[in-house]
């Protein structure tokens, strides 16, 4: 798994955010076409802890504000849900530290 964000930094200076309260999340955006609607996840970014989702999330906010709604009936109830995440992040720092058993244990074992 690539994360952009992280190319520069290494492995201790993630574990010591994470124990910070920086995480792992992604984001949701939605696409509907009249009577199919498609709800996929976004890459993956890593927030310290106080920054704001909404510094990633804005761009995939847009997609699903243009072109969510349009599906029916599921096109609006997506959009609704991806919009949500945008503000909040869907926390996958327990699947990444589950793939990555060195910065897990890096984290857990000091």
């Amino acid at each position: 798994m690539q994360i952009s964000e992280l190319e520069t930094q290494t492995r201790q200076w993630v574990a010591n955010e994470i124990k910070n309260g920086g995480r792992f999340v992604t984001f949701s955006y939605t696409i509907s076409v009249v009577i199919m609607t498609f709800r996929r996840p976004s890459d993956v970014y890593f927030l310290r802890n106080g920054e704001s989702p909404l510094k990633h999330s804005w761009s995939w906010m847009l997609i699903s504000l243009f072109l969510g709604w349009w599906g029916f009936p599921f096109g609006p109830i997506h959009t609704i849900k991806s919009l949500y995440d945008g503000f909040t992040g869907i926390d996958i720092t327990a699947d990444v530290l589950g793939t990555d058993k060195e910065l897990s244990n890096m984290i857990f074992n000091e």
